[in-house]
């Protein structure tokens, strides 16, 4: 009876564990050039490890774009900045300092451009 009491609270506990999501470590609001905006929820998650063994950030960023749209996108290997990609690299937002971008579609068409920044 203990064992079945034990496993009950476990369960439940875990159970409230999933439920509840973590905060975002930034919230910012960009206005882009055209009067688009969007606002970008930044979040911290453990690193992975690509095939050739460099290391790829474990963020994410939540999106929602002018049209109310909301995208979860994982953050991926950058040169500059940080940078966050659907997986097949078909919506790409951008960021460095206070200013970002969004490439979308196979040919990689800026459709958010000159977006500057402000913390919410």
């Amino acid at each position: 009876m203990l064992a079945k009491s034990i496993a009950a609270v476990l369960a439940l506990a875990a159970g409230t564990a999933l439920a509840q999501t973590a905060a975002p470590v930034a919230t910012v609001q960009y206005n882009c050039a055209q009067g688009k905006s969007l606002t970008a929820e930044y979040f911290d998650g453990p690193v992975r490890t690509a095939a050739d063994g460099r290391p790829i950030p474990g963020g994410r960023v939540i999106l929602t774009l002018a049209d109310g749209k909301k995208l979860s996108l994982p953050q991926t290997l950058s040169g500059s900045g940080i940078r966050y990609a659907n997986e097949g690299e078909t919506f790409v937002f951008w960021s460095k300092g206070d200013t970002a971008f969004v490439e979308e579609g196979a040919n990689q068409t800026v459709t958010y451009k000159d977006c500057v920044g402000r913390k919410q």
